[in-house]
């Protein structure tokens, strides 16, 4: 399976100039002694080719710390949330789940605490009611607990914080729950299905739930929350990296998840090979919300989610981007990552860094609005 062709910004119809503030502003920000960003890169594509990437920075936050190498591969958190759902999408479209169903005629167990009525769709969406996290997350992350603890507790000791389709709270263990649901189906591990069924036949080798496979030195170190670092459960820690949780586990290089993005704009094709339906995509890329009657008019109009994809949320703080417009779909990690994809434009923009998000997420937004001024 080919890779992505480079091409220059003009071969693209995008201005270098613009593009270039953009490198300038990261490269700025993953600079000095006191850089708020350890490292960082970017790539741009349009139609089926791209920019090359560009790296920025070190390899880890600490001092002394290498330079970033052309082939680092980044932590992607959340951003892995659609790359499990797409993997349930494939069962799908096989007949063998469908997201009108209860959970609980795939996972029994989880009609504990009255989630009897949850349907698929609602984890797909956001809008089952589960936490995003177990209460006991970080004890069980602290014992190296394997996933399937942390798929025991999704099922059976999470309470709904409100009826499902009725309201919108982000959830993690939805994901989570979804990937127990591919476990169900398949009788694969979900890193293994979504190897076997995505990354093996997109070319995608340098992408893994978890990083068994992977060179250790190759992945970039970053930044992490004040309750986690110096722990042997941090997002660097071996056993972080190794355990693959579905909504936070996916590592992945600029290039490989270039074609995962292309293989969406190009209707669920990657070169002579079709991963998804034309109608899949477009289900998985449009505002599902819609679908949900019970669900505040201003929580579908203004929080669109497509299917595993968030949509852009122009005028809120969430936004991909200011430029962008609410057509356009993608994700952000809380490890300092974003993903969109513009339909519009016919492209899409890879943000990998190593900080952490929730510090100064405006970072990615100026990133992101430099990037989208050079379409042209």
């Amino acid at each position: 399976m080919a890779a992505v062709e480079y091409a220059e910004p003009a071969d693209l119809h995008l201005d270098a100039e613009r593009l270039g503030r953009a490198y300038a502003l990261l490269d700025e920000w993953t600079t000095g002694p006191d850089a708020p960003v350890p490292s960082g890169a970017i790539m741009v594509g349009r139609f089926d080719r791209a920019v090359r990437p560009r790296f920025f920075g070190h390899m880890g936050p600490e001092p002394g710390a290498a330079p970033i190498r052309d082939d680092a591969v980044f932590l992607l958190a959340s951003i892995s949330k659609p790359v499990t759902y797409t993997g349930a999408m494939l069962l799908v479209e096989r007949g063998e789940l469908n997201l009108t169903d209860h959970v609980t005629r795939y996972l029994p167990d989880f009609a504990a605490h009255h989630k009897e009525d949850t349907l698929v769709l609602h984890l797909f969406t956001h809008t089952s009611g589960m936490p995003d996290m177990l209460e006991n997350n970080v004890e069980l992350r602290q014992q190296h607990a394997p996933l399937s603890k942390f798929i025991e507790g999704a099922q059976r000791d999470t309470v709904p914080l409100f009826p499902p389709g009725t309201d919108l709270r982000y959830q993690s263990m939805g994901t989570l729950t979804v990937a127990a649901i591919v476990q169900k189906i398949t009788g694969q591990p979900i890193a293994e299905f979504l190897e076997r069924e995505i990354f093996d036949p997109l070319g995608m080798d340098s992408t893994r739930l978890g990083s068994q496979g992977l060179d250790r030195s190759r992945i970039a170190r970053v930044q992490t929350p004040e309750f986690l670092p110096g722990t042997d459960y941090d997002w660097n820690s071996r056993y972080w990296h190794e355990l693959g949780v579905p909504w936070g586990g996916l590592f992945s290089t600029p290039d490989d998840f270039a074609i995962f993005c292309r293989m969406f704009l190009n209707g669920g094709w990657h070169g002579d090979r079709q991963l998804l339906s034309p109608r899949t995509v477009a289900r998985m890329t449009t505002n599902r919300l819609d679908d949900l009657p019970d669900l505040p008019e201003s929580v579908r109009r203004t929080h669109s989610w497509g299917l595993g994809w968030r949509m852009n949320h122009p005028g809120l703080p969430d936004t991909f981007g200011d430029l962008l417009s609410s057509r356009a779909f993608g994700h952000t990690g809380a490890t300092g990552t974003m993903v969109w994809i513009d339909p519009d434009v016919g492209g899409y923009c890879i943000l990998f860094t190593t900080m952490l998000h929730s510090a100064a997420p405006w970072r990615l937004v100026s990133l992101s609005n430099a990037v989208a001024s050079a379409f042209l």
